[in-house]
């Protein structure tokens, strides 16, 4: 479906100052403390080697993430990285000696690219051009271990060229130019930059060239509202794989013809969307296709795969499984493995001798014991759409008359899925259920359900939310006079709506760096987003032909219909949903003597990165949430 603009990226992650004494005093209760829902990890996202002798991982240090390494065989960390502003939250092996990773300041998402060398620990940033955006655009991890491509906006802000660079030297090579519309770049397994998409913010256009020597030419044009979305090419590199909805409702993997483009199907459902396809890199194979139910699920193509697959659920029954990483020999894997109610753990697997050395729980101070199952809900709105969503009920309790916090997820171009979220877990572990909806335009439901949304923000798709805590209501799950809303991004938006037109529905809210003003939203979008504006203005609305409408779905014109106490919290370098957002209803609000709370953060940007402002962020919902709603914790 659509870019995902407004997708809120928290990390879960060491608590680096004492609890408060009434927390104290809920951990004699037997609560699980609020700051281990949200501490960085203990180890996570462990990576292997190319020749699978090292794993590398992000573990804290000064109370932020950094990169650590170790030998397969020794236990014994090595810390490469002393970063202590801001967390490294991804990183990954560049050939056997380096390690990349790619971070912003204070939350601009003006990403940098810097290495490390594992012998030397000697750190560089490969891309230090200020107030520019580096993307990833290829590896090259297939062909070559001393480059790789990126895309830059130095020259255009709004465009992004791709450059080679050399991590030795940090020597840049310009690769292709963009002449001003390219909104995405692909390379075939030679590392070779082949094929472009090209948008004019409406029609997407797929450019293809025989070699890096040739010119672009057309292949295909569609509309955005009908996807081909380029995954990798074929093995011979003649063709590539593709999701694709032409011609059906869903997103069906495809084989995509580069001389006619034709399509042939390889897989399809007739009920969700693919979200993904994986392949070996040295058998020359498709793995599997990934898509979303109510769990993610994999339709295998290779049986060696599935085969592994079985073995790993023999050894992890209890859990959902999935793989990370792996060596250039494919013999040694990083397997996950979680479920509702565990973080997970991460495991070195043997492809060869089956075995499975488990390497680390990803948050250990988690009892699963005292987690709350997440449960698959549906109910139909008005307009006779059935929305699919999940419901969290505090574990021993009864879903009966219950406190109960209505969490739209961000996006709004995304989806709630099954898994461990620790925001649901704190808050059922605080005596709430917890409802989530897969409002319309979630991903993953088709093009029909993704368009349903259009132009609907404060209307249909609020209709959705407002259904959903009808039915709770209906359901004798929630108590009528003890209903919260809280969400992030689109989340908060959908937040601030609902105590705007729907005011009798909620005992209190929480707006976590969502939109008030759609007009002022739509024209401070990060100047990358403005290719396709034409885009969100379909989706959305245009600022200055769908005035009216925009005025009429923004909470802040109008702040007479709020009487619901409100909770706010906005990172100050927001690049998304810029600060004046939530700086303007909370000063209208204020005047009118409505209830407000605001939290700003100096150091962040479209949610709260570091661990402290975590901390303080839901120690204040909690305290907020608790005022309003007066839950009875789970015994």
């Amino acid at each position: 479906m659509a870019g995902v603009f407004l997708v809120l990226l928290t990390a879960a992650g060491c608590a680096h100052k004492p609890a408060e004494s009434s927390e104290t005093a809920r951990n004699q209760k037997g609560l699980t403390p609020l700051q281990d829902f949200f501490r960085n990890p203990r180890k996570s996202d462990f990576e292997l080697s190319p020749d699978g002798r090292y794993l590398s991982y992000l573990a804290p240090w000064h109370h932020r993430m950094n990169v650590f390494i170790r030998s397969v065989n020794s236990a014994s960390p090595v810390r490469l990285t002393d970063v202590t502003d801001r967390d490294i939250d991804n990183s990954f092996w560049k050939g056997k000696r380096t390690i990349l990773f790619l971070r912003d300041f204070n939350g601009d998402e003006n990403f940098q690219l810097f290495s490390v060398d594992i012998k030397t620990k000697k750190v560089v940033n490969l891309t230090p051009f200020s107030g520019v955006r580096t993307e990833l655009v290829d590896d090259l991890d297939e062909v070559d271990d001393n480059h790789v491509l990126i895309g830059l906006n130095k020259r255009d802000r709004e465009i992004f060229d791709v450059y080679r660079l050399n991590i030795r030297s940090g020597k840049l090579d310009l690769v292709a130019k963009n002449p001003g519309h390219i909104s995405g770049w692909m390379t075939d397994h030679k590392g070779r930059l082949k094929l472009a998409v090209q948008t004019d913010g409406v029609n997407n256009t797929i450019l293809v060239r025989e070699s890096e020597n040739a010119p672009f030419h057309k292949l295909l044009t569609t509309n955005f509202r009908t996807q081909v979305n380029p995954l990798f090419y074929t093995f011979d590199n003649k063709n590539v794989y593709a999701l694709s909805n032409r011609g059906r409702d869903k997103l069906a993997v495809v084989e995509l013809n580069l001389k006619s483009g034709k399509e042939h199907v390889i897989y399809a459902r007739h009920d969700v969307d693919i979200d993904n396809v994986t392949f070996s890199k040295k058998r020359h194979v498709l793995w599997d296709a990934l898509y979303t139910t109510w769990k993610m699920q994999r339709h295998f193509f290779d049986p060696v795969l599935r085969r592994m697959f079985v073995d790993l659920k023999k050894q992890i029954p209890t859990a959902e499984i999935g793989i990370s990483s792996y060596d250039r020999n494919e013999d040694k894997f990083i397997v996950l493995g979680w479920s509702d109610v565990n973080p997970g753990s991460e495991y070195l697997y043997d492809a060869k001798t089956k075995k499975l050395t488990k390497l680390a729980d990803t948050a250990p101070w988690i009892d699963p014991a005292k987690m709350s199952p997440m449960e698959p809900v549906e109910y139909t709105t008005r307009d006779g759409l059935k929305i699919h969503g999940y419901l969290t009920v505090p574990r021993g309790m009864k879903a009966k008359k219950l406190p109960v916090v209505v969490n739209p997820h961000g996006g709004p171009w995304a989806r709630d899925s099954w898994g461990y979220n620790p925001e649901v877990q704190f808050l059922a572990s605080r005596g709430y259920a917890v409802f989530q909806m897969n409002f319309r335009g979630s991903t993953g439901y088709g093009r029909k359900f993704w368009e349903a949304s259009f132009k609907q923000w404060g209307r249909k798709m609020q209709d959705d939310i407002t259904d959903g805590v009808k039915w709770l209501i209906q359901q004798k799950i929630a108590d009528p006079k003890r209903i919260a809303i809280y969400g992030g991004s689109y989340g908060g938006y959908a937040t601030l709506a609902g105590v705007t037109f729907t005011p009798h529905l909620y005992a209190c809210a929480v707006d976590y760096v969502g939109a008030s003003n759609l007009l002022r939203f739509m024209q401070t979008i990060p100047p990358y987003w403005k290719p396709f504006l034409d885009m969100m203005y379909t989706e959305v609305g245009n600022p200055v032909k769908d005035e009216a409408l925009l005025r009429a779905e923004s909470p802040v014109f109008h702040v007479d219909r709020i009487r619901t106490p409100l909770f706010v919290a906005q990172g100050a370098k927001d690049p998304r949903v810029n600060i004046d957002e939530s700086n303007e209803i909370v000063a209208a609000l204020r005047k009118r003597g409505v209830t407000v709370e605001y939290m700003v953060k100096q150091n962040e940007g479209h949610g709260f990165q570091n661990e402290e402002n975590r901390f303080d962020f839901y120690t204040a919902m909690e305290k907020f949430l608790a005022k309003y709603l007066k839950p009875v914790p789970p015994a």
